[in-house]
């Protein structure tokens, strides 16, 4: 990841517009096919259909060694997790989608969790929690602001939830290439990228990764596949922001 942050022209926001329309109609579609009984290859193969049909590329397979259009994880399952015709979802499964796209030579990426069939006890305030935490952090990407806001904003809301946020995975700056400069913690960790000043015509995939547990995570044998260490589960929220005078606008709705 390169360390500067590469500011977008109008010009160029409006192409990830663009591609982000097209990617959340994408996100829809595959959340509406996500239920028991359903594989998670089923919703890669989905992913790919509807990527093509948009007039698009998948990003996550111009990633070296990355051969899936999506990211699917299961309750304790965080991120990376390869799509597998193996994994079956069953009722009241927590199930994570992450999907990116490349259009018009900008990439917009954004993720997802729900429940396959029938919520189970907790659930749905778990998820709820979730979504408000990336809501309060896309809020924080503000001119002026610093990157520490944005991931203050995301700990805050899910500490007063008594949830963790993932500390080893972070979210990023995105453009021209999938993962950019800044890095984006979900927690406080004043890294050097959290000192750096919010400017006009940043682009950042807000992402907020989070458990009911402890952070710490495991690696699995695909050597992809990323889940909590204790299995609690865990969830995953994501938006492409573009930083404009008026404030932060969601590029991937």
């Amino acid at each position: 990841m390169s360390a500067k942050v590469n500011v977008k022209t109008v010009a160029d926001i409006e192409k990830m517009r663009q591609g982000g329309k097209k990617l959340a109609e994408i996100r829809r579609s595959l959340e509406s096919a996500i239920k028991p009984g359903i594989a998670a290859s089923e919703i890669d193969a989905l992913a790919d259909k509807l990527i093509e049909k948009a007039g698009c590329k998948p990003s996550f397979k111009m990633v070296s060694g990355y051969c899936w259009s999506t990211c699917v994880n299961v309750n304790e399952g965080v991120v990376h997790g390869i799509p597998k015709k193996e994994i079956v979802f069953a009722d009241g499964d927590l199930v994570s989608v992450d999907v990116g796209v490349y259009y018009r030579g900008y990439h917009t990426d954004t993720s997802t969790s729900v429940i396959a069939g029938k919520a189970k006890n907790g659930q749905l305030s778990f998820l709820a929690t979730g979504r408000n935490a990336l809501k309060k952090g896309i809020l924080a990407a503000r001119i002026g602001n610093k990157v520490g806001d944005i991931s203050e904003a995301i700990e805050s809301s899910l500490k007063k939830a008594n949830l963790s946020p993932i500390r080893a995975l972070v979210g990023h700056g995105i453009g021209k290439e999938l993962h950019e400069a800044p890095y984006i913690p979900c927690f406080v960790s004043n890294s050097l990228d959290e000192s750096l000043k919010i400017k006009e015509g940043w682009t950042l995939a807000i992402e907020v990764m989070y458990t009911q547990g402890k952070p710490d995570l495991v690696l699995e044998e695909d050597n992809w596949t990323i889940r909590t260490k204790d299995a609690k589960i865990s969830g995953l929220f994501e938006e492409t922001v573009a930083v404009i005078q008026n404030g932060p606008i969601i590029l991937t709705k």
